[in-house]
């Protein structure tokens, strides 16, 4: 089950001591980021919209934005973000409504989320890998009163269109992109709609409070579909206080690359709020490429970076260039960095800081590797407990009054965070979802806490590592899949009596790859495995495809 490298067992005091007093330096920043932080967690204190209100002024001509051939300044940004919000609210959205967003990287992407966030309305923001009957179930989960498609994306979306429950008196809207051959039919042009429209703020921004809902990340959990997490706006101004001032300190004149999709929560919610903080400046990519990164890093002169491990691994296994010491990048920041290849990582691109982080788009809580320890994923500030589990009854240990307990230092079990009125679990648009994660009596009568589902190995001094994840689940390729999914798939066929998905570990690669074990209902000569890898092809995504197959 256990897929890490053991490589830290236990936390010293003596490593922790440069951190502490790169901390003891900035303290008076910690403070007011405690403070504001405080703010937060009680609904109170300012939103995205507002944020981003008081960059245009603060920050003017500092650049947002850069992307390809593109540059917006905070001021240019929050102009084009307020005639989308100008024209939401002329096709008569309001606070709660859903905007479907189906389009791949690009300014419009965040530009779209920014003005929602103006007028309350709530972003789906959908894995633009996904097809067919996943594609369709992700976007009936929160129907939209708009849908926003890319033209990259139209045909994709017009094959499952007559199976979405789109009213009359909804609003399709085309996004165009540089290779535009046409509007479709019942589509707005949604850039030129908003052309004419005012670029002065909206009044509905200071209408809106923290604790409201601004976007859906959709995220597989530990069984079935895809579900859609609610963040409310403090996650992100969390993230915007935390990463960017506390942890990051990223000045105005930094760049932090990202070429991860916008729909991940680590892009959307961490990558981006954390340059807003000081003003620094996001360079989208539109997809990543191991070839061209460092090539690309270095004509931005990008000075930091948002990871996910396999993002890494692809990168440690190009082969060795000059680029790769002589590039900007000094400071990282994402998930999933395992222990085998992270010094190793660390050297060959001089990397300054890796700031590892472990969290889930609908968690409350977050580790951070703010000490710069090697090899974890840091401390969290919020209640949380690993505690004993019994991997062959798959559930955790209780003691003889039917409470769980916590694993000593270098012990393995599974992480659960508290839920109380500073750490709110949000849930799911699916309210059986929400209610499967949370587990009532865990230490005392009375107490609540969520269930990560994920195996976290505690290394002392409220510091963790991450082991493997529970449930039938794994992950391949950055992305978190199903086994009773794919196997809904592949037992659909006719000549498949039975399937069972699963994934399994394959050397010099991050996660797992996806395998299925089928019983077939004929002789296997006569199986047909050309329309199986047909059918996987057109049912799902690229990702949650077993490897053999593709």
């Amino acid at each position: 089950m256990t897929e890490s490298i053991n490589i830290l067992k236990v936390v010293k005091f003596r490593q922790l001591i440069p951190g502490l007093l790169s901390l003891l330096l900035r303290l008076p920043t910690l403070l007011f980021v405690i403070k504001e932080l405080n703010k937060v967690s009680e609904g109170k204190g300012v939103t995205i919209g507002l944020h981003l209100e008081e960059n245009a002024v603060k920050f003017a001509n500092n650049p947002a934005i850069l992307y390809e051939d593109v540059r917006y300044t905070y001021k240019e940004f929050n102009q084009e973000i307020n005639r989308y919000a100008h024209y939401f609210l002329s096709r008569g959205l309001k606070k709660g409504d859903t905007i479907v967003v189906f389009v791949e990287n690009r300014p419009e992407y965040l530009i779209i989320v920014g003005a929602a966030c103006k007028i309350g309305a709530v972003t789906s923001l959908i894995n633009t890998n996904q097809r067919s009957s996943a594609l369709k179930h992700s976007i009936n989960l929160a129907p939209g009163k708009m849908y926003l498609i890319g033209e990259e994306l139209i045909d994709v979306f017009e094959t499952i269109k007559p199976e979405l429950e789109i009213q009359k008196e909804d609003t399709l809207c085309f996004l165009a992109d540089k290779g535009q051959t046409g509007i479709p039919a019942g589509y707005i042009h949604l850039q030129e709609a908003v052309r004419d429209f005012s670029t002065d703020n909206p009044p509905t921004t200071s209408q809106i409070t923290n604790n409201d809902p601004y976007t859906y990340i959709f995220t597989s959990g530990t069984t079935g579909l895809p579900k859609a997490a609610i963040l409310p706006h403090m996650r992100w101004i969390s993230s915007m206080l935390g990463f960017g001032k506390a942890v990051m300190n990223l000045k105005s004149s930094d760049i932090l690359y990202c070429t991860m999709p916008l729909f991940h929560g680590t892009a959307l919610g961490i990558a981006w709020p954390t340059v807003t903080a000081k003003g620094a400046a996001l360079a989208i990519g539109r997809k990543f490429s191991a070839r061209n990164f460092w090539k690309n890093a270095a004509g931005l002169n990008a000075t930091a970076f948002v990871y996910i491990g396999e993002l890494c691994r692809y990168l440690i296994n190009q082969p060795p260039s000059p680029d790769d010491i002589n590039n900007p990048i000094k400071k990282i920041i994402g998930n999933g960095l395992r222990p085998d290849i992270w010094l190793d990582f660390k050297k060959r691109f001089s990397i300054e800081k890796i700031y590892e982080l472990y969290g889930g788009s609908e968690f409350p809580f977050i580790f951070v590797n703010s000490f710069d320890i090697d090899c974890t994923i840091g401390i969290c500030s919020q209640p949380f407990a690993i505690v004993e589990y019994d991997m062959a009854l798959d559930k955790p240990v209780l003691d003889r009054n039917g409470f769980m307990q916590r694993v000593k230092t270098g012990e393995t079990g599974l992480l659960l965070g508290e839920i109380t009125p500073k750490t709110v679990f949000a849930g799911y648009t699916d309210r059986e979802a929400t209610k499967q994660k949370i587990l009532h009596d865990v230490f005392q009568k009375g107490d609540v806490w969520l269930n990560s589902g994920d195996l976290l190995r505690n290394v002392g001094y409220n510091h963790a590592q991450f082991v493997d994840r529970l449930g039938d689940t794994y992950r391949w390729k950055g992305e978190n899949v199903s086994s009773s999914e794919v196997e809904k798939v592949v037992n659909s066929l006719d000549q498949v009596s039975m399937s069972a998905a699963y994934g399994v570990v394959i050397p010099g690669f991050d996660g797992r790859a996806g395998m299925a074990a089928i019983i077939p209902m004929l002789d296997v000569a006569k199986f047909d495995l050309n329309n199986l890898a047909q059918t996987l092809k057109n049912e799902l995504p690229h990702y949650a495809i077993s490897v053999r197959t593709q």
